[in-house]
């Protein structure tokens, strides 16, 4: 069966590899006569599972002593009220970024729950760029820094860790995590949806520097208490045992690949392909600064507007799926997620130039 190419923001495209192995363990994985998905999360085996995804993403990311990495429900949404939740001290506020659609999302979470200061926003841009570091008006005595790595609707990326000095830094890398490395100990929690980079739908991951655990007050949920959770080694409840399955099939997979090293060499050629192309043509334009193109989502629109639904419908009788916009934006958007082979970035290439000599 062919299949196609799927640029989709979220759920992502999933490594072959990896659905080929899950398929080939679905009935009975190691010999034991039970899926995954059938196995009780208490069971010796689902806890080497388990066990064995946490071992392979600490190995990727280089994850150091003193964080606890936790395998969480609820999206990065739930995040957005966990973090204030568990890291806001009280009488104190927190700093955040503004830089597209979700880091907005999470600023008016964060705002339901303690005072937020938003110490620069690219909302006069069209969330088109990162405001410039010198007007950054932080707290040095916020809880914490929270930004957003990279913002999947507008394809504005940071290429480099900000700087919080002494304030935690707190980052949701939901549509960039294990794109290339990153150094961990800068930060003072990590979160990420799985859905884009590393496996289904229903799984969070959150690493959390063990300092910072046990700041909720006592009126938080159980649920929601990185201590908690963190001390039942993410199983307070049942997690989501399939997707943490896939998920440690998917680090095996970055591994065997040679790494987040070489996975950012592979991911910055697709997103050159067609960055070239934008740079060379009046047909098709790249809305976002240079220096902030996201290597992971890629947003553009054409010259003429009208033209939209025609290419979106050639696109996809060419088995190239995925490829509109989100509804705030419009345009196309191309996502280019670790799973997406070279040659499928290749192949919407040849289509967008036929597509404007055609109609160019």
């Amino acid at each position: 069966m062919k299949r196609v190419l799927n640029f989709s923001a979220g759920p992502g495209v999933m490594p072959e590899p990896v659905l080929e192995r899950a398929a080939a363990e679905m009935l009975s994985w190691g010999g034991r006569g039970l899926s995954v998905m059938e196995m009780s999360h208490r069971s010796d085996a689902f806890i080497e599972i388990a066990a064995r995804a946490e071992a392979g993403l600490r190995s990727l990311m280089g994850i150091p002593d003193g964080y606890k990495v936790l395998f969480l429900q609820g999206g990065a949404t739930l995040q957005f009220a966990m973090v204030p939740m568990n890291l806001r001290s009280e009488g104190s506020g927190a700093d955040y970024l503004d830089t597209g659609q979700w880091s907005k999302k999470a600023i008016d979470e964060a705002r339901k729950s303690g005072p937020v200061n938003v110490v620069a926003s690219a909302a006069a841009s069209k969330y088109t760029c990162i405001p410039a570091r010198g007007t950054w008006a932080c707290d040095p005595a916020a809880s914490y820094l929270h930004y957003t790595s990279n913002e999947t609707i507008g394809g504005v990326q940071f290429h480099e860790v900000p700087d919080a000095g002494r304030v935690p830094l707190v980052c949701d890398m939901s549509s960039d995590i294990l794109s290339g490395p990153i150094d961990v100990s800068r930060f003072g929690v990590i979160y990420a949806g799985a859905q884009k980079n590393i496996g289904p739908a229903g799984l969070t991951v959150v690493i959390v520097r063990e300092d910072l655990l046990g700041r909720a007050p006592k009126s938080t949920p159980a649920m929601l208490d990185y201590a908690v959770q963190a001390a039942s080694e993410s199983m307070y409840n049942t997690p989501p045992t399939w997707a943490i399955y896939i998920a440690g099939l998917v680090f095996d997979w970055l591994h065997e690949l040679g790494g987040l090293g070489e996975i950012a060499r592979r991911n910055a050629d697709k997103a050159k392909l067609l960055y070239d192309l934008f740079d060379t043509t009046e047909f098709y334009r790249c809305p976002v600064a240079v220096a902030d193109r996201s290597l992971m989502n890629v947003p553009f629109t054409l010259r003429d507007a009208k033209l939209d639904d025609r290419f979106l419908e050639e696109a996809e009788a060419a088995g190239l799926e995925q490829l509109k916009g989100h509804r705030s934006v419009g345009g196309m958007r191309a996502s280019l997620y670790n799973a997406m082979p070279k040659a499928g970035v290749e192949a919407l290439l040849a289509f967008m130039r036929e597509f404007e000599r055609r109609h160019g």
